[in-house]
């Protein structure tokens, strides 16, 4: 069986590695044409540029991936997991002890993995295209509040998970899968008051017109804005976005400072009204029940498995540990949610979709939304080109190119 696993694994490394290779084929055979939705918003130096850093950011997280995916093969098929999980077993005697040591080595371990890439994506390939505004300092300042923050929420929710499974062996999966939920909820609303402001100044926006507009587009929707709010995101890069956050009626809006300036205020509501079409599409609702309905789902079988004592078998090992048993579940896991991409993926679309057609009704004007997205490609160089298979697997939202023809034609 572990073979099969073996072959398994390999099988969706090189289904994903495929898609990654006709992505940038198909970019370098059509990445010259200027579509012609974007006819006047982008020209050919422009396109070039785009294609460029596409093909940089891919050629990156391609050898992250590689390296990554080589040493978790060595430490599930190798038998390097029964060696690591042997010599915690013998540091520490304490069942949440053990576990807590058991998951954050491995995330220290995964960490400093991810360190040189992150370094070389700011430094490097973010800075080539103009793109990064980080310091060292900042960026030293961000590792080390962001590590510090990781620490801390990891070790409370699985020192709290732990102590649930310690607990009750037999209804720890029902218990913590409702200690995660509140937990996420608990997030949800900490994070906008407590989290975000570790890391970005919030001002209040300072286009008193445009506040006007969006707090009377929101009215519109039926829904109530607390405070609309500008963040200095251009301390960090040029890359641009907006989002809502709140649970409830009551929204908090945040605008990147860097789509203030690149936008003009129809395009900015356009934007918006599509995120109002998230919530009254109950996008968002829909997609935390899912995520919530998966994980009771699979906490349940997780518990059955680990009960049954067939896991370590699956890999040639003897008796292993909670902790291990539950890296061999997260490959299994992996290996049968990978078909499902593609389901996933169109679900996504099908959202981003209503919510484009939710924002042409809202602000009535598709153009608006339309331009909004051309400048959005534009300044943040978005691969125009995208292989259709690679799309249709991976992406979240239906290509641009598509996105922009169809706003052109509700016109």
């Amino acid at each position: 069986m572990k073979w099969i696993l073996l072959a398994a694994f390999v099988a969706v490394l090189s289904i994903e590695y495929l898609l990654s290779w006709l992505n940038i084929r198909h970019l370098r055979r059509h990445g010259h044409r200027i579509p012609p939705e974007f006819s006047g918003g982008i020209d050919a130096d422009l396109l070039a540029r785009t294609s460029a850093y596409t093909r940089d950011r891919n050629r990156v997280a391609l050898i992250e991936s590689l390296l990554g995916n080589l040493l978790l093969a060595l430490f599930l098929f190798g038998g390097l997991l029964a060696i690591y999980d042997g010599w915690i077993g013998g540091v520490a005697e304490s069942f949440i002890l053990s576990g807590l040591l058991f998951f954050l080595g491995l995330g220290l371990v995964r960490a400093l993995l991810d360190l040189p890439f992150s370094l070389y994506r700011h430094f490097v390939i973010e800075e080539r295209y103009g793109f990064n505004t980080l310091t060292w300092r900042l960026w030293l300042s961000d590792l080390l509040k962001g590590a510090l923050l990781s620490l801390v929420l990891t070790g409370l929710l699985l020192g709290g998970a732990l102590w649930l499974v310690a607990a009750s062996p037999d209804w720890w999966w029902l218990w913590v899968w409702g200690f995660f939920a509140l937990f996420s909820l608990f997030l949800l609303y900490l994070s906008p008051y407590v989290i975000e402001p570790l890391f970005f100044k919030f001002e209040p926006i300072r286009e008193e017109g445009l506040e006007e507009r969006i707090r009377s587009l929101m009215e519109k929707a039926g829904l109530k804005v607390s405070r609309v709010f500008q963040v200095d995101a251009s301390r960090r890069s040029r890359h641009s976005n907006a989002y809502f956050t709140g649970i409830g009626r009551v929204k908090r809006i945040v605008l990147f400072d860097t789509l203030l300036e690149q936008m003009t205020h129809d395009e900015i509501l356009a934007v918006l009204a599509h995120e109002v079409g998230h919530w009254k599409k109950h996008h968002v609702f829909k997609r935390l029940a899912t995520a919530q309905l998966i994980a009771l789902v699979g906490l349940f079988l997780a518990h059955h498995l680990i009960t049954a004592g067939v896991l370590p078998g699956l890999l040639g090992l003897e008796e292993v540990s909670f902790f291990a048993q539950l890296m061999i579940l997260s490959l299994l896991a992996t290996l049968v949610g990978f078909p499902l991409t593609p389901f996933s993926s169109w679900l996504s679309r099908r959202d981003e979709d209503q919510a484009d057609r939710f924002a042409c009704e809202l602000s009535g004007d598709p153009q608006a939304l339309a331009a909004g997205l051309v400048k959005l490609s534009r300044e943040n160089l978005a691969n125009l080109h995208p292989h259709p298979w690679y799309a249709a697997f991976y992406y979240s939202h239906p290509p641009v190119v598509e996105r922009v023809r169809t706003l052109q034609q509700r016109t």
